[in-house]
């Protein structure tokens, strides 16, 4: 029993299938002779019906209607404040961007100074005996005992007594010869580094000193220390690196998009991370000529002044670099549709139309595209919602074309 009723049900089952099957091929052949009457519908009406549609209202002025540019539509107010269509106006404006990023500061390297002494001997006396230290140019770093000094100090002073002994004599070469001497002792000492006071002085007391005083090339900090009272030095050791940090160097990473646009002379801020309010204005100096493999950024170097010396080496900063692409047509970002082939705006053609226009843009700044060709000052274009604009368009041209196509009238949609 129970196989007999299963099997009454699924004939059934196939029998209403079979009927629907024939209904559904009538269907087609009696469209396939729906010809001529169907195609010479009213493009007007058909729209009118579609328009009736749920989720179609405000499509009146979809193509198909004469007299419109294809892909133009029409959009009521109600529709557009839905959708959030804002209307602006293509004008020149100037075009700037901020390039923000961070960055560490380091040493101006062309502020960096290494002291050595140029003649053997030994420290004597230390001044300056601790790193960090500000010394100003000119102060007392240390004296040395050399003997090389000592002994030029002394022929130094018998050549000036030879020049005044021999000054009158009726000879020139005698006369010559020394003045030459004294001139060449004067100048091996001040190629060791013994100053135009120091010389005088010595010519002034007439007697060789038996320490010299070595005094800061340059102001700043004293960032390395290898001077100790006592010790032997040799020309060739470094006895104290200084630094000037009333200018410091900021290295920034710039990533690849944004290198063309960063170039020397740009003016550039810096602020530290816990002090965002005190910022330091600088400049872009130099970019380095390679871009880091791993981060695909290349480093920028900014010198900025540096009052207080606030800004200490090896800090992390917040740097934002200006921009100025100058004065250009421009439209916002987002009333630009990029397709990937071409890109496009809607210009609001009045009484709620837009009509698509492609457009060739440039540089893109802070918000906006700079307008190459396709737009002129003044016209009023869709300023946002080009995506659902040009949902719209697609829709209305689509609907148009199909109202023209034999067989396919609006009539069976209403």
């Amino acid at each position: 029993m129970t196989i007999t009723r299963i099997s009454k049900g699924f004939v059934v089952v196939i029998f209403a299938g079979g009927m629907f099957a024939a209904g559904y091929f009538w269907a087609l052949r009696g469209m396939d002779h729906a010809t001529s009457a169907t195609a010479q519908t009213s493009g007007a009406s058909d729209m009118k019906r579609v328009e009736n549609m749920p989720g179609m209202e405000g499509m009146s002025g979809m193509q198909g209607m004469s007299g419109m540019a294809r892909g133009m539509v029409m959009v009521s107010p109600e529709k557009q404040q839905l959708m959030g269509v804002r209307i602006a106006t293509v004008e020149r404006r100037p075009m700037v961007r901020t390039v923000r990023t961070v960055g560490t500061i380091t040493y101006d390297e062309t502020k960096v100074t290494h002291v050595h002494s140029k003649i053997e001997g030994w420290i004597d006396k230390l001044y300056v005996n601790y790193t960090g230290k500000l010394v100003e140019k000119g102060q007392p770093l240390f004296t040395i005992y050399s003997p090389d000094l000592l002994a030029t100090q002394q022929e130094y002073l018998l050549a000036i007594k030879a020049r005044e002994r021999l000054g009158d004599s009726s000879i020139p070469e005698v006369r010559s010869g020394a003045a030459s001497l004294a001139e060449a002792s004067k100048r091996r000492l001040a190629l060791w580094d013994v100053s135009e006071n120091q010389i005088r002085e010595l010519e002034q007391k007439g007697e060789a000193q038996r320490t010299l005083t070595l005094y800061a090339p340059h102001s700043g900090f004293v960032i390395k220390k290898d001077a100790n009272q006592g010790m032997k030095i040799m020309p060739d050791k470094e006895l104290y690196t200084i630094a000037d940090l009333s200018t410091v160097w900021v290295n920034v990473d710039i990533y690849e998009n944004e290198i063309p646009f960063v170039r020397p002379g740009q003016t550039a801020s810096v602020a530290l991370s816990y002090d965002p309010s005190g910022a330091f204005s600088g400049k872009v100096a130099f970019i380095y000529p390679y871009v880091d493999e791993k981060t695909r950024t290349a480093k920028a170097r900014l010198d900025v002044p540096n009052p207080g010396f606030k800004l200490k080496p090896d800090m992390y900063v917040n740097a934002e670099i200006k921009i100025d692409g100058g004065r250009h047509l421009a439209v916002p970002d987002e009333a630009v549709l990029d397709s990937g082939l071409k890109k496009l705006v809607f210009i609001d053609k009045g009484n709620g139309h837009f009509e698509p226009k492609e457009v060739k843009v440039g540089t893109k700044l802070d918000g906006f595209y700079q307008i190459i060709s396709g737009l002129n000052e003044g016209q009023k274009i869709a300023a946002t919602s080009a995506f659902l604009l040009d949902s719209e368009s697609r829709l209305a041209e689509a609907m148009g074309a199909m109202t023209g196509m034999p067989g396919m009238s609006m009539e069976g949609m209403a």
